[in-house]
């Protein structure tokens, strides 16, 4: 287990302070941020490439702040590979059992069964320059695996490929961690990713992490409005005064169930909205007349736009379903939500 605890590094305009995290044994942890949060610089302190101005890093519960790279038995993937143009395939893969005085005969055993693994057996005796982008990111990773290390880094390893080859590949790198039970530190900047890969996400913003959770749980429950506004959730609206579960957003009235006095923004899902010609007979407490001011496609759904007053929202619904409402721009629909359904931050 890695723990990190009261992580302080400034570098530059970035200041990190009292950072906190945790990574299970065998666990993918993803840490999830736009550029420039410090997600490179954590994970190069957890390298040992690079050394914080204070607080602890234990694994498996031996202190290794200040140990150096060598000695932790880490491997780190960085996003533009960095394989060495001079070696062939077989030669990167090589590097680190050299390193590690490994003898031809394991060498060449780890080689064949790691290419194996990752469909490179082919390619062995090629250079980089004549590898596309996929098959320059599984010579990394087998690199980087061949060497069983205790815990595997990966700096934004997918995002340099295109969108077919980043999707297949996400794929492969979680069976394959699975199935050699590797701990896993991804950094990406990329919500879709994370939801696809991990097992825990931290996410950062501002030089600090601020919520951990399994995707599902972040998704549905993102701690504040800037997680949700930093995963790309629709309707996060700003309350300006809440009177007994009643929230005043814009020039409307919304029930929540979960509002206090402490609720400044309130989320409701998309999904967790219907759309009906009629008023909706139903106990829902949340019911207002619309304006549909346009959709989108979003994945196989599509993503209708209203307004009701001052206060725009965002149902998801089916195509079949926009069939049948014979959506129109300008059309009046009514939408209806639980008070259940609206998450208070």
């Amino acid at each position: 287990m890695l723990k990190l605890r009261s992580i302080c590094k400034k570098l530059g305009a970035m200041n990190m302070q009292h950072l906190d995290l945790t990574a299970e044994k065998g666990q993918y942890l993803v840490l999830l941020g736009p550029s420039g949060v410090g997600k490179t610089v954590l994970l190069e302190i957890i390298a040992g490439l690079m050394k914080p101005d204070s607080g602890k890093i234990t694994f498996d519960d031996t202190d290794i702040t200040f140990a150096p790279p060598e000695a932790r038995g880490f491997a780190i993937v960085y996003q533009d590979y960095a394989l060495f143009p001079h070696l062939t395939v077989s030669g990167n893969i090589a590097y680190g059992l050299k390193a590690a005085k490994k003898g031809s005969a394991v060498r060449k055993k780890r080689i064949h069964a790691i290419a194996e693994m990752l469909g490179i057996k082919s390619i062995l005796h090629r250079y980089p320059e004549k590898l596309s982008g996929g098959e320059q990111q599984r010579v990394a990773l087998a690199r980087a695996l061949v060497v069983e290390p205790k815990l595997l880094l990966l700096d934004e390893p997918l995002s340099a490929l295109d969108a077919n080859t980043r999707v297949r590949l996400r794929k492969e790198l979680r069976q394959l961690t699975q199935k050699l039970g590797t701990t896993v530190i991804h950094v990406t900047h990329d919500p879709e990713e994370a939801m696809a890969l991990a097992d825990n996400v931290a996410v950062m913003l501002d030089h600090r992490i601020k919520q951990i959770a399994p995707p599902v749980e972040l998704f549905r429950r993102p701690s504040d409005a800037e997680v949700a506004a930093f995963l790309g959730m629709k309707n996060i609206l700003a309350v300006t005064s809440v009177s007994k579960n009643i929230c005043r957003v814009c020039d409307q009235n919304i029930h929540a169930s979960s509002a206090d006095d402490a609720t400044s923004h309130i989320w409701v899902g998309p999904e967790d909205i219907l759309l009906s010609k009629q008023p909706f007979d139903s106990s829902a407490r949340n019911s207002f007349k619309c304006k549909v001011t346009g959709w989108e496609h979003y994945n196989t759904l599509l993503a209708i736009d209203l307004t009701a007053g001052e206060m725009k929202l965002t149902a998801l619904i089916t195509h079949a379903s926009f069939k049948q409402l014979s959506l129109e721009q300008g059309n009046d629909i009514y939408a209806t939500f639980k008070s259940s359904a609206v998450h208070c931050f």
